[in-house]
């Protein structure tokens, strides 16, 4: 589960790819196997913490994702990067991208519903926005881009129902949530800052990012959580789900997205995954929804379209 900011950070890879390899899959299928994945993420994440304790599900998770890197780094023979500066960075970038939100989110779904944590997810934009426009001097306000900021938050509290006094809702899962969307444009806003101009692949960047995330988790798991008593097949298997297709293939679909039609249609994707999260949970969870989570959905979407329209001269 990456962010509209990824995607237009993972640019830079585009003209160094062809336009679409001969046999390569239609981009529209993949951009709807992309949605599906991310959408059904917050799914599996609920179905594994059925089971496992969060930060067991995050290692988990990090896991298959790497090995799905690796292996596609071992097909096209790309090497991890080189340099004790850039393994710096990704150290920083692996926590922020990966092992925080991960782990937030997890930990948010044992007390809310995988349609909350979904449509937190799409609040990435609009805490991107409100970040690039003091971190990033290339970001200049509009009018357009400020409303949509406004119009998005306002969709943030719909789907709280601020007016009601938040009654009935978790405020520690869905403050961890937020705090998992937040910390992805955190993350690549230090990424363009420190390593925009490197001339490792991102494939090869990506995989030892997740690399180090794994590292990370596998420290900190056993220090809290202790071993199964039992395996729980049907969460273990939303696990291995979770990080072969959620984390792994998704970033290989990804950026071959970015490549094929650029970052501004690949972005998309971010508008989909809480429609598919909540008809997910609906669904299959036989989670409640009250009026006001599909509807604060449609304005904090909407929101975030806005905060991604840019000048016509930038």
């Amino acid at each position: 589960m990456t962010t509209a900011t990824a995607a237009r950070d993972a640019a830079g890879a585009a003209s160094a790819v062809p336009s679409r390899p001969r046999g390569r899959l239609d981009w529209r299928l993949r951009f709807a196997a992309l949605s599906l994945i991310w959408g059904f993420s917050f799914l599996l994440i609920k179905v594994g913490t059925d089971g496992y304790a969060p930060f067991q599900v995050t290692l988990g998770r990090l896991v298959f994702g790497t090995a799905v890197l690796a292996a596609a780094m071992a097909v096209k023979r790309q090497r991890l990067p080189r340099g004790a500066r850039t393994w710096g960075h990704l150290t920083v970038a692996a926590f922020l991208l990966n092992a925080l939100p991960f782990s937030l989110f997890a930990y948010s779904e044992l007390t809310i519903p995988s349609t909350l944590a979904g449509i937190c997810n799409a609040t990435s934009p609009l805490w991107g926005m409100a970040l690039s426009l003091v971190a990033l001097s290339e970001d200049r306000p509009t009018r357009v881009r400020v409303a949509g900021l406004g119009i998005g938050f306002l969709g943030v509290l719909t789907v709280l129902g601020a007016w009601q006094g938040f009654h009935g809702l978790d405020a520690t899962g869905t403050a961890m949530a937020l705090l998992a969307s937040l910390s992805y444009p955190i993350g690549w806003i230090y990424v363009r800052r420190t390593l925009a101009g490197s001339r490792e692949s991102h494939l090869s960047l990506t995989g030892a990012q997740l690399l180090l995330a794994t590292v990370q988790l596998a420290v900190v798991t056993p220090l809290f959580t202790s071993l199964p008593t039992r395996l729980s097949p049907v969460p273990l298997l939303a696990i291995v789900a979770l990080g072969a297709l959620g984390t792994g293939l998704a970033v290989l679909i990804q950026y071959g997205l970015v490549a094929e039609v650029g970052p501004t249609t690949a972005q998309m994707v971010t508008y989909f995954i809480p429609v598919i999260a909540t008809a997910a949970g609906v669904a299959l969870l036989g989670e409640s929804l009250a009026w006001s989570t599909p509807v604060g959905a449609v304005v904090v979407l909407a929101g975030a379209a806005l905060t991604q329209v840019r000048r016509k001269n930038a």
